[in-house]
């Protein structure tokens, strides 16, 4: 078979996936909606243009770094401020990027940068979800981009909502609404909790964030999760070993 035959038979099940992809992150996507408003309707009411606000969802495309920013801008911080606080709230990409690195490694440059660039909390979950039942290396981009692509559309449509009507409902941001992204968070983390290492750092992790909230430029909440990744590190390392000297005591009988 030539190469251009190989390449348009593939073609469908890129699709599929791509698909696929999309379909599963709909309900994140729903979550998120609220949020994407909240933040238009700020905007609107704060000292950015409009503009400004769709540009930042179509450049940082991070809900929670934006809200941080958009705070920090209506209360006049310098740019190294911004800039380091956003950067800090972020850094948890590092660890979801880790996590999903075994599975994109073979990829080229440009898709790699590509995923990079549509990772979210929402997005990691699903293609978390579909990559550890799989083998690293097997799996293709196409489920992660359309997963990203369709949360990437969902985040810009609804900041424009919020930039365009926002204005109509005053209080938007008072009615509770942004609990959808609470409780796309818990709908994220929940199903992962499926061994006790898992239990022991989102315990740890959750324990400390709560008790060091009162930590300048949101340093408890990094804290507390590097702290709860080391508890699940020692514990699968313990777990590991574990089962090595079983293995070995079963070797010698």
């Amino acid at each position: 078979m030539s190469n251009s035959t190989q390449a348009q038979a593939t073609r469908p099940g890129h699709l599929k996936e791509f698909t696929a992809g999309a379909r599963d992150i709909i309900p994140m996507m729903v979550g998120a909606a609220p949020f994407g408003v909240i933040f238009g309707t700020l905007v609107a009411s704060g000292p950015l243009h409009l503009w400004h606000g769709q540009l930042m969802s179509l450049i940082v495309f991070a809900g929670s770094a934006q809200f941080i920013a958009l705070g920090l801008i209506a209360g006049h911080a310098s740019f190294a401020v911004i800039w380091a606080t956003t950067l800090v709230v972020n850094l948890r990409h590092v660890l979801y990027s880790a996590t999903l690195a075994p599975h994109v490694a073979h990829l080229p440059a440009r898709w790699r940068w590509a995923l990079g660039a549509l990772l979210t909390d929402e997005v990691f979950a699903v293609a978390w979800e579909h990559y550890r039942h799989r083998e690293p290396g097997t799996v293709g981009p196409h489920y992660f981009f359309g997963a990203g692509v369709a949360m990437y559309l969902n985040w810009q449509l609804w900041t424009v909502a919020g930039l365009l009507f926002g204005a109509a409902f005053p209080g938007l941001q008072s009615l509770g609404l942004d609990f959808a992204m609470v409780a796309t968070f818990i709908a994220i983390v929940v199903p992962q909790l499926v061994a006790l290492r898992f239990i022991a750092a989102a315990a740890t992790a959750g324990t400390l964030a709560f008790f060091w909230q009162a930590w300048p430029y949101k340093l408890g909440l990094l804290g507390a999760v590097f702290v709860g990744v080391a508890v699940g590190v020692l514990l699968s390392v313990s777990r590991l070993n574990l089962r090595g000297a079983r293995r070995t005591v079963e070797a010698t009988r």
